[in-house]
């Protein structure tokens, strides 16, 4: 990677993951782009940023052409809450600003990577240790999207031989970016209301089972994977990745160990509920692990211990906080 430019860079992965590539590669070889109306101001001071839409072809061309793209990160999406609420847009953007960055890269010769999710999956999916290649029947349209995407990366790198990869994410968790309108957003917004009254209202049951990883594992996938050797990589556009399998209360109680007096209570989202019903307990992520040497840094008792120190120390000097997840 020597020119690398990154969709939705302004969203819940895109403002993290555009510091660690600069940090990583250099600030004037990582182009951010977004659509939202005012960027993060750190995204603009320390490197090239483009408003631009990934719905428009063009747009995408001219940075690519401008810069000399040789990798794309492609973050744009909406997130599947958001999706069930506006499903035809959830199709432009997720499918279409897709199919738009595969005909760039198709021509402009550049590698790909974008990310699935464990939305990709349905009820029908086995819902222990899911197996890489499985069946995938979502019922909800972010599901429906992502597992599009995936196959249409499939077939860009089987026709084209466009240089697609990607992994499925789990809920991701972080204390710096804001949450996105994701079904596990409740997996940061618990840090958050801890730490401020003590106390957090759930949106989904208390034994409901889901994957999470922390926000630097989730970085640390993308960036392994696209450096990986190809020659390693039987799959390339939907790996399995994961970190830790948790419920409301069981990640309720590891805030306690921290905040002993913290309450959780429950008032059900059904919408939500239902998607997160219909996705997997626990990944198994084997094929990621041996073909390009995954394996995450955190665990619950680690990431729990690091978001509220993060959260409290930036607090104490005054800013705003929050975290994301997809």
């Amino acid at each position: 990677m020597r020119s690398i430019s990154i969709t939705g860079a302004t969203g819940q992965i895109g403002t993290e993951l555009t510091m660690a590539l600069r940090e990583r590669y250099g600030d004037d070889n990582v182009i951010a782009s977004g659509l939202k109306n005012i960027p993060d101001a750190v995204l603009r001071s320390v490197g090239h940023f483009h408003f631009i839409d990934c719905t428009q072809r063009d747009q995408i061309e001219k940075v690519v052409k401008k810069h000399k793209v040789d990798t794309i990160f492609h973050l744009a999406a909406l997130l599947s809450a958001v999706a069930e609420d506006k499903p035809t847009l959830a199709w432009e953007v997720n499918v279409g600003g897709l199919y738009n960055v595969l005909e760039v890269a198709r021509e402009y010769g550049c590698a790909v990577f974008t990310p699935s999710s464990i939305g990709a999956f349905g009820p029908s999916t086995p819902a222990e240790m899911t197996p890489q290649d499985t069946i995938q029947r979502p019922t909800s349209m972010y599901g429906v999207t992502k597992v599009s995407g995936e196959l249409l990366c499939d077939y860009y790198h089987a026709r084209f031989g466009v240089d697609t990869r990607g992994v499925r994410y789990p809920g991701i968790i972080s204390y710096k970016a804001p949450p996105g309108g994701g079904t596990t957003d409740y997996a940061i917004e618990i840090f958050t209301s801890a730490l401020a009254h003590k106390k957090y209202t759930c949106y989904l049951k208390a034994d409901t089972m889901l994957d999470m990883m922390y926000m630097p594992d989730a970085l640390k996938a993308a960036i392994d994977l696209m450096e990986a050797d190809a020659n390693r990589l039987s799959h390339r556009n939907a790996f399995n990745v994961t970190a830790m399998s948790v419920t409301p209360e069981i990640l309720a109680a590891e805030i306690r160990k921290h905040i002993p007096e913290f309450e959780i209570t429950y008032e059900i989202d059904p919408v939500r509920q239902a998607i997160a019903d219909s996705w997997p307990d626990k990944l198994d992520d084997t094929c990621a692990r041996k073909e390009w040497n995954w394996a995450p840094d955190y665990d619950l008792n680690s990431m729990t211990a690091d978001m509220l120190r993060n959260l409290s120390d930036n607090a104490g000097q005054g800013r705003t906080s929050d975290a994301c997840l997809t």
